[in-house]
């Protein structure tokens, strides 16, 4: 979706469809360019393998990011229980693997009321948080673990939805703040097998829902009136 453009100094309000592999930073970038415009932001990161929702305003409609600072957030996706990675998902390779025998259905649903509610976790190191103004991420990549203090967050919904091991189809309803990679490798460590998240997808922020947004590819076909104005 896309809110109608009330004037070049107003901008837009985007509702788009990130793409795997794709920053979110990447994807603004482009809007950037396509509309020819100097500002523009976003509602919340998603990671590079993580796909949906992303609210991407223009000019003077960034200032309505700030109603989304503390929507709750809908995801979907899928974790492979039995292995786990240092990043909690499928950017870097397998580095453990235990069984599944002594894992059911049962179990794997019951587990499921442990994470529910006000919860604590402890961002991952392969995250954007900083440490002596560095992103964690760049002292993971350097095998450096780094203390991290946990949060709380809120998990208002955990369903899961399939149930084909060692995949398991989830959908989670969330407070802002919450790592989905961290949930999903918390649940395997409980489980005693391990786990990491092999897709997400974010379907909502607040009352935002995917079904009302357009591909970047969608939105790059579409044709705008390019404006001289650099403060759009």
């Amino acid at each position: 979706m896309i809110n109608e453009l009330a004037g070049p100094a107003e901008g837009l309000m985007l509702l788009i469809d990130k793409p795997k592999d794709y920053t979110s930073a990447k994807v603004v970038n482009i809007i950037k360019r396509k509309l020819n415009v100097k500002k523009a932001g976003h509602s919340g990161t998603l990671d590079p393998k993580a796909t949906g929702l992303l609210v991407v305003c223009t000019s003077k409609k960034t200032k309505e990011l700030n109603t989304l600072l503390d929507a709750e957030k809908e995801y979907t996706g899928t974790m492979i229980l039995g292995e786990s990675t240092p990043s909690f998902d499928s950017e870097t390779v397998v580095n453990k693997t235990r069984t599944l025998e002594n894992v059911n259905d049962d179990i794997i649903l019951q587990t499921v009321s442990g994470f529910l509610g006000e919860i604590d976790q402890i961002p991952p190191m392969f995250s954007a948080v900083k440490y002596k103004g560095k992103p964690l991420y760049k002292y993971a990549r350097k095998n450096k673990e780094i203390e991290r203090k946990s949060r709380k967050v809120i998990i208002k919904e955990f369903q899961i939805c399939r149930i084909n091991l060692p995949l398991v189809e989830f959908r989670v309803l969330c407070s802002k703040g919450t790592y989905i990679r961290t949930l999903v490798n918390d649940f395997g460590e409980k489980l005693g097998t391990g786990a990491y998240l092999k897709e997400l997808r974010r379907t909502k922020i607040g009352s935002y829902d995917i079904k009302d947004s357009v591909t970047l590819e969608k939105f790059l076909e579409m044709n705008y009136e390019k404006s001289d104005d650099q403060n759009y």
